[in-house]
């Protein structure tokens, strides 16, 4: 199995960071068009048109505002995308990590990279860039 783990760090507060992760329409801004809501159980959308793609996720954990654990299924990729925030003097530093792919294949470097570039997509959200 591989896994996708990446470490970002944020000057802004872990709440606004969290609240990034979980409000649907901050997520529409940095991820894709979702029905996100952070409930355990929920199912939801993640949404891109211009690429006909879905992916399907179902909660699995919140623990607010320092762990959000979801399902992440679409096409090829059957994977856990899961998110640590904690916060050090003023630094909110998110780890990620997609768990779930057979091997380091064509979807694992798609979702490397892909993150590392919506993480920047989010900073812009967060005023950051």
């Amino acid at each position: 199995m591989a896994e996708v783990i990446l470490d970002f760090q944020f000057k802004s507060s872990i709440k606004k960071v969290w609240a990034s992760l979980t409000d649907s329409d901050t997520l529409a801004k940095w991820i894709m068009e979702n029905d996100f809501k952070p409930v355990v159980g929920h199912k939801c959308q993640f949404r891109n048109p211009e690429w006909n793609l879905i992916v399907d996720c179902e909660v699995l954990v919140v623990d607010e505002p320092y762990k959000l654990s979801y399902t992440w299924v679409g096409g090829p990729i059957d994977t856990v995308v899961t998110w640590t925030l904690k916060e050090e003097e003023g630094t909110t530093y998110l780890h990620l990590e997609q768990t779930g792919f057979a091997k380091e294949d064509q979807a694992f470097n798609g979702a490397k990279y892909g993150w590392s570039g919506k993480i920047d997509e989010l900073k812009k959200v967060l005023g950051e860039l």
